[in-house]
């Protein structure tokens, strides 16, 4: 199966990427057939373990979307699980030195570019008539969240390590780390000068920026800033905007019965 995103970027395209908190794989299912070019199972703050990714993964694998996942944390033995389980790139959250950022791609990359231990027990059978080790490298992403005023600070030295391909903001954890409430869709200058800072040191080096939003206004409206991964939400905000929006309906054309 192609790297769609690696693809999408390759033709100058943005990535729409789908979001799973929930841990079925009917969910991913889907999810996989709603016209997302990649699809990320969250173990960060999710409620997705390991063997749930895994089911997620065979749920959508016969359809055309990239499979990522977002780790609990910067440590190697998780990382290398998912990517052996199958997973194409690796969101790693609270990168934020270049110290940090090197020790996220070493985990990602086996000899001589990382250290990343060779067992790639279902990723194998993605490796068609080339063998998976020899294409990993070059085929799987690491990208590293960007939520930090430390990793702002730090930003250029991250992004100058060498085999990262892209980077993730994570607004929420990001205006919190600036004294901002909390939220998705961020509109405070300051911010967005922060954004502007790391589409442009992204620009620099050919690498691309991502971030999570509320929505499809808001993604479409990062696209047109810059970014090139754009997250909806994800699946279980989804299904509770469209029962939200489908009861008002529902209630509003009802003349006051329901």
């Amino acid at each position: 199966m192609a790297n769609n995103v690696k693809k999408r970027w390759a033709e100058g395209k943005a990535v729409v990427n789908g979001w799973l908190a929930i841990p079925s794989g009917f969910s991913a299912e889907v999810m996989a057939q709603c016209g997302f070019d990649s699809v990320t199972v969250d173990l960060q703050h999710g409620v997705q373990d390991y063997l749930s990714m895994v089911a997620c993964f065979q749920a959508m694998q016969a359809h055309p979307v990239t499979p990522m996942v977002r780790v609990p944390w910067n440590e190697p033995g998780i990382i290398g699980k998912v990517l052996d389980g199958g997973a194409y790139g690796v969101i790693c959250p609270m990168v934020n030195t270049k110290k940090e950022a090197e020790a996220f791609v070493s985990a990602c990359k086996y000899p001589p570019l990382g250290t990343r231990s060779n067992g790639p027990i279902r990723a194998a059978m993605y490796g068609e008539a080339t063998s998976y080790q020899q294409v990993a490298n070059g085929e799987t992403l690491c990208i590293p969240m960007i939520e930090t005023r430390t990793a702002v600070k730090n930003l250029e030295a991250i992004l100058d390590v060498e085999g990262i391909a892209g980077v993730y903001i994570g607004p929420s954890d990001l205006g919190f780390s600036y004294g901002l409430t909390p939220k998705l869709d961020r509109e405070e200058p300051e911010i967005l000068k922060i954004y502007d800072k790391i589409l442009k040191e992204c620009g620099k080096r050919g690498i691309f920026a991502g971030i999570h939003t509320g929505g499809s206004a808001y993604a479409a409206r990062a696209i047109g800033m810059g970014f090139r991964l754009v997250t909806l939400a994800n699946d279980s905000g989804l299904m509770a905007m469209a029962a939200k929006a489908a009861v008002a309906e529902t209630r509003k054309g009802s003349k006051g019965i329901a």
